[in-house]
């Protein structure tokens, strides 16, 4: 039997969320990110579990039978760094995460100290390709 996901979308307040992280950067940050996911996906943010700002919803099916819902993309103002929740396998990604700036990347994060470290205008594109990617994609 798979187990049910435990980061769900809920009802829980974006704004209240951003506004309680500790460090004054990282909350700016938050703010400034939620603000450009908005902007490139024309969807309302909303919570996934209690530490994640998530934008629309894709359903997923792995082959071991495992699936359920995800955000099409997300992030989360961490205490370590600004994680962004993103789809790498699109074409074009290695040339834009070069041109980027200073990060670090995961098989589905990407990692960032603060948002001055990196070109926004290639943030943007990178957070648009990535929605497209994962929107084109068939569901299951």
């Amino acid at each position: 039997m798979a187990s049910e996901n435990k980061t769900r979308q809920n009802d829980g307040d974006v704004g209240a969320f951003l506004g309680s992280v500790e460090n004054e950067q990282r909350r700016a940050d938050g703010f400034a990110v939620l603000q450009l996911m908005q902007e490139v996906t024309g969807d309302e943010p909303r919570m996934w579990g209690d530490a994640i700002v998530g934008f629309g919803s894709v359903h997923y099916r792995y082959a071991s039978g495992r699936e359920g819902d995800m955000p099409v993309v997300g992030f989360s103002p961490r205490k370590q760094n600004l994680t962004l929740y993103l789809a790498f396998d699109y074409d074009g990604f290695d040339e834009l995460s070069r041109r980027l700036g200073k990060h670090k990347l995961s098989k589905a994060c990407l990692y960032l100290n603060k948002l001055s470290d990196v070109d926004l205008t290639v943030l943007r594109e990178m957070v648009r390709r990535s929605a497209e990617h994962s929107l084109s994609r068939p569901q299951p």
